[in-house]
């Protein structure tokens, strides 16, 4: 079995770079619209297919791990812009609360990720460009990945200081610690629901990454 690296992804996506996703759907025969209801996960099966993947394989083997990202951008003004923000990973407040950043399951995750950047034609449209192909590819005392961990250290803290319940998605320049789950109140058993946190990475960062790449 050949092994699919990050840098032999990367390039591998990067030749399809203006090409419509949803005509190379129908070439590698994966569903997108045909049974009359979106198919939502067709964009991230055709760009593993595209990175050099079997469907079946969502990681590169031994070790040599990565994980792919499609991102919808948009235009607003006439540029392109991040529609959304980007979940990073979920959080386990017992392991934020004993890890440093350079040791935490966020950190791996960020620098594993390969952004695809996926224009947005409007809700429910049944194609879509990748227009750009980035990673996280920096040393950990570039002044992007110092900011990264500086809102990783003050949300750890926080969390430290004052409880899981303090923790908001106004914190952090870069990287948030947002609620993520259904929540509420439980209908069936009228409990409410656990509370549950990942980080994500803001628009600014995913726009920022974007733009740093070559």
């Amino acid at each position: 079995m050949k092994i699919i690296t990050r840098t032999v992804a990367i390039n591998n996506l990067k030749k399809y770079i203006g090409k419509n996703l949803r005509d190379l759907a129908l070439k590698f025969k994966i569903t997108t619209y045909e049974t009359g209801k979106q198919n939502k996960g067709w964009k991230g099966l055709i760009l593993e297919r595209l990175a050099g993947l079997e469907n079946n394989i969502s990681k590169a083997p031994n070790g040599l791990s990565w994980e792919l990202k499609s991102v919808s951008f948009h235009e607003v003004k006439g540029k392109l812009t991040p529609k959304e923000t980007m979940a990073i990973t979920m959080i386990n407040p017992r392991e934020l609360k004993e890890t440093e950043f350079f040791d935490s399951h966020c950190w791996n995750k960020l620098k594993a990720i390969i952004f695809c950047a996926v224009k947005w034609n409007g809700k429910n449209s049944n194609d879509g460009q990748l227009i750009k192909v980035a990673s996280l590819d920096f040393s950990e005392d570039d002044d992007l990945i110092k900011e990264i961990k500086a809102d990783y250290d003050f949300i750890r803290a926080k969390l430290i200081k004052k409880g899981f319940g303090a923790l908001t998605g106004k914190d952090g320049k870069w990287i948030q610690a947002r609620t993520k789950g259904t929540g509420g109140i439980n209908p069936r058993t009228g409990d409410r629901r656990p509370i549950t946190r990942a980080f994500y990475a803001r628009k600014e960062l995913v726009k920022k990454i974007f733009e740093l790449a070559k």
